[in-house]
């Protein structure tokens, strides 16, 4: 597993290391425009990519796949590592959004397939642990590098650290064989795509991801209203993916042990998210930290729960495809929440935008309290 749980933080590290360090980048990033183009590259080519790659991994095994990943990763990080010129930046940056596209969803597939049903929620908390890791230290180890030797040192210990995970996985994973399925239509895909038990974990981890976007986002937007220096409004955020980071173990112990369910606990961590974009409305450091610590807290929990709900419910020989489509799904939450709360901002306050996202993820989880009111009130 601990190759996985490698694979997991290299794709957290390389997308937040690079990001949160572009914009420095005066002759390569030469504008706001540019800047916007290096940021979507990595996120589109997710987008376009995951379901492919998940499904391939069902055809070939995930093994191939997550090596084949790796070792493009390392591959692109070197391109711009060994040359610098703005044109092989965009190169690379396109070619690690696709080789994470490879790696990723695999990753998660043979954290399934490598564990029982029985484990799945410690495995995917750990796993989400590791990630969660890689996007707190991605901008900050990423800014040292940068400081100490440019972006071409930050892209160099990229191409090591994919190659040297790409060695430990083909020495540590053990080769996992795609099972035998039945021939797929595309009908038969699309029905077992609307189906609830995929749609409501998927929902979750996208909301998850948008309120976890949004508030590494803009929570830095309120602290510096609220008079916090750069090195506080860093801080703040850093509580973020910690609570996010120590919660996911956490929940997936509790999902193995019988002590929460999938179900239960997603609503839960909505609940959360909703109420630290509510506290983030509050004026002053009370309401960035408050927000902070409830919106990790509520994204960790939903986060396991959600992949081990999927993992429960897909065929094991689908597995690749639905952690590919279900990834998909996080992208567009990631890069959604944040226009979602710009657009209702930008006419009104940055307030109004966390009452949006706020509003519509507290739905489910006042919905599943009224239905179940109701019910009570129909047995009495």
């Amino acid at each position: 597993m601990w190759p996985l749980y490698a694979a997991g933080f290299t794709t957290a590290f390389g997308a937040h290391g690079i990001a949160a360090n572009l914009g420095g980048q005066g002759d390569a990033v030469s504008s706001l425009m540019v800047l916007g183009g290096l940021l979507a590259l990595y996120d589109g080519a997710e987008v376009l990519l995951k379901p492919f790659f998940g499904t391939l991994a069902d055809r070939v095994g995930a093994r191939p796949v997550l090596l084949g990943g790796l070792v493009a990763f390392a591959a692109a990080s070197a391109v711009y590592a060994l040359a610098d010129s703005p044109g092989l930046l965009w190169a690379a940056r396109l070619g690690q959004g696709a080789a994470a596209s490879a790696f990723s969803p695999s990753a998660s597939a043979l954290v399934a397939r490598l564990n029982p049903a029985a484990k799945h929620g410690r495995a995917f908390g750990s796993y989400g642990f590791y990630k969660s890791v890689g996007y707190t230290l991605g901008p900050l180890l990423g800014g040292v590098l940068v400081w100490a030797g440019g972006l071409r040192l930050l892209f160099t210990v990229l191409a090591v650290l994919g190659t040297a995970v790409a060695v430990w996985a083909a020495l540590a994973v053990p080769a996992v064989p795609p099972l035998p399925k039945a021939r797929q239509t595309v009908l038969d895909l699309a029905r077992r795509l609307v189906r609830p038990d995929f749609l409501r974990p998927t929902a979750a981890l996208a909301a998850a991801t948008a309120a976890l976007s949004v508030g590494v986002g803009f929570l830095p937007v309120s602290g510096r209203a609220a008079g916090l220096d750069p090195v506080a409004t860093g801080a703040a955020v850093s509580v973020l993916a910690a609570c996010a980071a120590v919660v996911q173990p956490r929940a997936g112990r509790a999902l193995d042990a019988g002590r929460l369910t999938a179900r239960g606990g997603i609503l839960a961590g909505l609940a959360l998210t909703a109420a630290g974009l509510g506290c983030a409305m509050l004026p002053g450091v009370p309401g960035v930290l408050s927000g902070a610590a409830l919106i990790g807290t509520g994204t960790g929990l939903i986060t396991p729960l959600g992949f081990a709900a999927l993992a429960a419910s897909t065929p094991a020989e689908r597995l690749g495809q639905t952690m590919g489509t279900a990834e998909l799904g996080r992208e567009l939450g990631d890069a959604g929440g944040p226009l979602l709360v710009a657009a209702v901002a930008t006419p009104t306050t940055l307030d109004h935008g966390y009452a949006t996202l706020a509003l519509l993820l507290a739905i489910p989880p006042t919905t599943a309290l009224l239905r179940r009111a109701a019910k009570g009130r129909g047995a009495n």
